[in-house]
């Protein structure tokens, strides 16, 4: 039978997960794609074709390069074998060119830079404990971890149907935490380091970095009831991780510093012009502040408590443009957002700082550094959610109350993903591919802790339940009624305040978990 052939293969299932999910990418090529497919031609074009001095100046597209350096010089590497496909791909003024060639290269050019990806995955698979030694190799730990993260479902239609780079990048990071995990620190600490200068976002994730490094590398000893030996302190070893982090960022940003264009990098890796919320609101604490917003507006308006000539019309009826007018809450400014974010991170940091658990605590630190300033950040993108449920996936194969949770945020955070590929050729695919990777998920982890208590208990189940109507409303019904002409925006916002909730309860539940947990005195010694 094939779990036979699997067993005796030891490894070789990991390359037959590998090779599938290529084959399936390699399906994907014709499907639709979003502007971020012209985004990246246009920076392949400009790296190509400008001196470095020009490179965060060339304003011809307005998809300017708004990614840190390292993240030019690959699309500079690129440029050079793309040249051999078509080279009117790489002319600046070529604007939303795409020939057949252009969209096999750069679908292709996601593809094997995949590779990276399914190495970090394979180095995380080693981390996972395998205390529970299955007879049957589908329900290994290690298995299902290395399902949940290369076929994970999010990642595939973000980088392979709507297009982006993330699985490198995502790579790089599930590497770095592999190495921290490993216990070599330094190539984690460089491993993420490289991975700010290719995309910044990984900022939000920071804190979980510098506290972990700090704590269990920089302090070499802790007494016997779990804390922390001050005197244990190695200078050496802060100047280590200093000298990377700094000649990390000098390779980086050391160029445009003697230009002299240092604030103009900054500015356009930073933009703030830009709304609270993206054109689709993340499903996040914003999406219930903007829907609650609304619903308040138009319950002042029934009840003649508010002066329907001084309401922005566009507010009601504009939906989710970038521009949002609060009419009744306050209006919210980034340095709020800053400060929420700022605030919802502290506890995890802590609990890291004062009840180290190792490399455990270090990934449930991550997540909640990334679903917090998922919550609150500005103008945060749906794609977003990823950041968190990729780590997650790792706690959630070592223990079952990891696992509901995962199950919960993993469901509603892909399901609020849906909206970003709206053409009715992917209608089928979206949900096929959902559904499958949903019920992996679901099989895979309740059969792994079968042992213990059920990973979700009735009213989240019957929540997850009550995504089938929603996607049969939004994309069946809603159509066909008259509301769609005056009310386009519905689907959108019934999609992210529904899943805003599930999202935020995810959030709260690990939070609990996180400082309610006791650690066993085994643990404090080490």
């Amino acid at each position: 039978s094939a779990r036979a052939v699997m067993a005796a293969g030891g490894r070789s299932w990991f390359r037959a997960l590998a090779l599938g999910v290529s084959f399936l990418k390699c399906l994907l090529i014709p499907a639709y794609y979003s502007t971020d497919f012209e985004v990246h031609r246009n920076w392949l074009a400009i790296t190509h074709n400008l001196p470095l001095s020009q490179w965060y100046y060339e304003a011809t597209s307005e998809w300017t390069l708004d990614y840190p350096p390292f993240f030019a010089w690959f699309e500079y590497a690129l440029s050079h074998v793309a040249k051999y496909f078509d080279p009117k791909m790489l002319v600046i003024e070529n604007l939303n060119y795409t020939s057949r060639a252009t969209i096999f290269f750069q679908r292709f050019s996601v593809i094997c830079t995949d590779i990276l990806f399914i190495y970090a995955v394979r180095e995380c698979c080693r981390c996972v404990n395998g205390k529970r030694a299955a007879k049957d190799i589908l329900e290994k730990p290690t298995f299902i971890l290395a399902v949940l993260l290369l076929w994970n479902f999010g990642l595939l239609i973000v980088d392979h149907i709507h297009f982006q780079y993330n699985g490198f990048l995502f790579g790089l990071m599930l590497l770095s935490v592999a190495r921290l995990c490993q216990k070599r620190y330094l190539e984690g600490a460089f491993v993420f380091a490289v991975l700010l200068h290719f995309k910044h976002i990984y900022m939000y994730v920071a804190p979980a970095y510098g506290i972990y490094l700090l704590r269990s590398y920089c302090f070499t000893a802790n007494n016997a009831d779990g804390s922390l030996k001050w005197r244990s302190f190695s200078l050496l070893h802060i100047t280590l991780l200093g000298l990377i982090v700094c000649l990390v960022s000098a390779l980086s940003l050391g160029p445009f510093i003697v230009l002299g264009q240092l604030p103009q990098v900054i500015s356009r890796l930073f933009p703030f012009k830009r709304g609270l919320c993206h054109a689709y609101w993340a499903p996040n604490f914003w999406a219930l502040y903007n829907a609650m917003d609304k619903a308040l507006t138009i319950l002042g308006l029934k009840c003649n408590f508010l002066d329907p000539t001084k309401i922005p019309k566009a507010s009601m009826t504009g939906g989710l443009v970038q521009e949002f007018q609060h009419t009744v809450l306050p209006s919210v400014t980034p340095l709020a957002t800053l400060i929420c974010t700022f605030i919802s991170i502290l506890p995890s940091v802590f609990c890291l700082w004062f009840k180290p658990q190792g490399p455990r605590g270090f990934l449930q630190c991550l997540v909640l550094c990334a679903l917090s300033s998922f919550m609150f950040g500005w103008h945060v993108h749906e794609k977003a959610i990823l950041l968190a449920i990729l780590p997650l996936s790792l706690l959630s194969v070592q223990r079952a109350k990891d696992a509901g949770i995962y199950l919960i945020l993993t469901t509603t955070g892909h399901f609020s993903l849906f909206p970003l590929l709206f053409t009715s050729p992917e209608l089928p695919i979206k949900i096929l591919l959902m559904l499958l990777f949903t019920v992996y998920s679901f099989s895979s982890l309740k059969s792994l802790f079968r042992r213990e208590r059920p990973l979700l208990n009735w009213p989240e189940t019957l929540y997850l339940i009550q995504l089938v109507p929603l996607e049969i409303f939004c994309e069946i019904i809603f159509p066909l009624t008259s509301w769609k002409r005056h009310f386009p925006f519905v689907p959108l916002l019934l999609t992210s305040v529904y899943c805003a909730l599930g999202v935020t309860y995810a959030w709260l539940k690990l939070y609990v978990s996180v400082l309610t947990e006791r650690i066993p005195a085994r643990q404090k010694a080490e």
